[in-house]
């Protein structure tokens, strides 16, 4: 799917074919956004515009040199896309990265780095909210994935259709247990979400 942006086109590659791309990579990574959902749902049931792949920010030399050769720029860092150098070690704020295979091409998929203190994820937006980094990703088709409660919390941020489009799917296949984590996450760091309630009222 083509999708354009005030800093190029979005042309997203296959997931299949990002996947390719990392298996190659040592450290542990996993399929995130809305391919997530979709996965842990089994069945595909929108289109997606992105492919989301999940790291830890401190492996995050080892995909930069993995793809070396390819085009790697950070968004929100100046007022637009700064190139992110072999062997630079990002700054903190930065928490995503694009990747196209040459400069001037279309955007093929994004990076997010996520922090953790020791083996303890930690979500960025509220850093009170932690868990433990075993429990932040599951297994589907031979993938591992962003558990879907994580995955939701982000997805939390904002009001668009694909997102609520993506709850839906995933909501009857939500454990209590994840309903439950999901619903104390919302409670922190969204306190007013519409969603909480529907959490709750399947509780």
């Amino acid at each position: 799917m083509e999708l354009e942006d005030s800093w190029g086109r979005w042309e997203a590659a296959p997931l299949g074919e990002v996947v390719a791309l990392m298996r190659g990579l040592a450290a542990p990574w996993w399929v995130g956004g809305g391919y997530a959902i979709q996965l842990a749902v089994g069945h595909a049931y929108r289109e997606h515009e992105d492919v989301d792949i999940v790291l830890l920010r401190r492996d995050q030399l080892e995909v930069r040199r993995l793809l070396d050769g390819w085009d790697f720029h950070v968004p929100g860092l100046t007022d637009g896309l700064r190139p992110w150098a072999l062997d630079e070690v990002l700054p903190g704020q930065a928490h995503n990265v694009w990747v196209r295979e040459r400069p001037g091409g279309p955007w093929r998929f994004e990076l997010l780095l996520e922090d953790v203190d020791g083996q303890e994820w930690i979500y960025r937006r509220d850093r009170r909210i932690r868990r433990p980094l075993a429990e932040l990703t599951v297994e589907a088709d031979g993938l591992r994935l962003v558990a879907p409660e994580v995955q939701l919390l982000y997805k939390a941020k904002g009001t668009r259709r694909k997102d609520e489009v993506d709850f839906e799917a995933i909501l009857p296949r939500l454990t209590q247990g994840q309903r439950c984590w999901l619903e104390a996450a919302l409670e922190v760091g969204h306190d007013a979400h519409p969603w909480r309630e529907r959490l709750r009222h399947m509780a």
